[in-house]
């Protein structure tokens, strides 16, 4: 069994992107729909295809650091800050797993860093476009909108 959709929104997503200085309810969507569509919101976490809620590859997650982080030390600083201090020294990418706002924050980034800017909040079809082109290039968009509506809408009537 994954978050709750409203749960990882309001405690993980939200503050992370506040942290962030990016106050967009267009952003919390669109990393809900990601984390639904990667692991239905963290149900499915044992996967080789990359790390945590947002299977981030250990590839992504170096490049983040070495091309963008790394052009912005105080953004840099201020996510280091969201990570463990020893464990990430040892295993950086375990964190990714372990930690949802420095996963949250890694994700956010991996999206901002190729996506100026965002569609709305509703827009699916935009949103999954996206998705695939930040963290599944081989999986179709279809996978997101059904992703979804699965864990995001039906957890939202459920509730």
């Amino acid at each position: 069994m994954g978050i709750a959709a409203s749960d990882l929104n309001q405690h993980v997503i939200r503050p992370t992107l506040m942290y962030l200085n990016c106050q967009c309810v267009a952003a919390e969507a669109l990393l809900l729909g990601v984390a639904a569509c990667q692991t239905s919101l963290g149900a499915e976490l044992d996967n080789h295809s990359g790390y945590g809620l947002y299977r981030i590859s250990a590839t992504h997650h170096q490049q983040l650091w070495d091309h963008y982080l790394a052009t912005d030390p105080e953004l840099a600083s201020r996510v280091r800050g969201l990570a463990s201090q020893h464990a990430f020294l040892g295993a950086p990418h375990f964190e990714l797993t372990v930690n949802l706002r420095y996963a949250t924050a890694i994700a956010w980034l991996l999206i901002e860093q190729r996506c100026k800017t965002l569609p709305a909040a509703d827009d699916l079809g935009a949103q999954a476009l996206i998705w695939q082109q930040v963290f599944a290039p081989c999986r179709q968009p279809n996978e997101f909108v059904r992703a979804w509506q699965r864990c995001i809408r039906h957890s939202a009537t459920a509730a």
